[in-house]
């Protein structure tokens, strides 16, 4: 068994390890709070862009030539915008995003490329040896649309060019405190889908100038939307796993002080149990002396 004094020291350690997970635990509850109302102020708005987005989309494709950032093609080159944290100490966070990422990889027939946000992500694809077509570091804290701009004009520009013939985002989806799930979903070209109005008959969109105009002047701001609204779920995941593990780490410091201090009692009490002995022992000596 550990001395009393090397159990002693222990407790202070863990103790100051305590202070610091609570602290990192208060900090990130604030933070996903303010993250948590972002994401949701802005969620309902990138659903219904992408709904309306994807109807005029369908409804261009019918007849006139598509919009450039509509144009299917045989995906030979694709990216995966990665969207991951600078920072750990947030549970399997990084490391489910990362790994469905490379999953979606696996499955993939053509050549991908990275387009790496956040350090985690950027370090890990630099290890496994995965071409970087560009790397946003570090990510802003909180999220803005300035910095949203940049990686989507990445995508943009390379998808019009034809360097790349899909770019898909990965994320994490902000969907409750205690469940973040990692989501990889395409996000050029944009695809026609139908809504459930539409199927029944019940809506008919009249678009000025033209469907055609309005889709040349949304889609690129739509596609910068939903970078954006994917930074605004990382980031509110990001800190709720955050502060769940830290709220772990402070549980756990909490019962590591527990055994150690029960197990420090211990040992003094041993000690001065054998302290006793000693002076019992050297008491029986003395009388013994005297006796003779």
């Amino acid at each position: 068994m550990a001395s009393a004094r090397e159990i002693r020291r222990r407790i202070r350690s863990v103790k100051n390890i305590k202070q610091i997970t609570k602290a990192m635990e208060t900090v990130a509850a604030s933070k996903m709070r303010r993250a948590q109302q972002q994401t949701l102020a802005t969620r309902p708005y990138a659903e219904k862009a992408r709904e309306v987005l994807g109807s005029i989309a369908r409804q261009t494709a019918r007849g006139a030539v598509p919009h450039p950032l509509l144009q299917q093609r045989d995906q030979r080159n694709v990216a995966l915008i990665l969207i991951t944290a600078d920072r750990g100490l947030a549970g399997s966070f990084n490391s489910n995003m990362i790994r469905e990422a490379l999953r979606w990889m696996r499955e993939q027939k053509s050549n991908v490329s990275v387009v790496a946000v956040g350090r985690k992500g950027r370090d890990f694809m630099l290890r496994v040896g995965r071409p970087i077509r560009a790397e946003f570091v570090p990510v802003p804290d909180p999220p803005t649309l300035t910095a949203a701009l940049p990686i989507a004009r990445i995508a943009m520009e390379d998808f019009l060019k034809g360097d790349l013939d899909a770019v898909y985002l990965g994320y994490t989806d902000f969907q409750s405190t205690l469940r973040q799930v990692p989501v990889i979903q395409q996000l050029l070209p944009v695809e026609p889908v139908w809504l459930a109005d539409e199927r029944r008959g019940m809506v008919d969109y009249i678009y000025e100038p033209s469907a055609e105009d309005v889709l040349a002047s949304v889609l690129p701001r739509f596609t910068e939307m939903l970078v954006y609204q994917a930074l605004l779920e990382s980031a509110a995941s990001f800190f709720s796993a955050q502060m769940v593990a830290m709220r772990n780490a402070n549980d756990a410091a909490g019962e590591l002080i527990d055994d150690l201090t029960l197990t420090y009692n211990k040992a003094r009490q041993e000690s001065i149990t054998r302290e006793l002995l000693d002076i019992a022992g050297g008491s029986a000596a003395l009388e013994q002396g005297r006796a003779r």
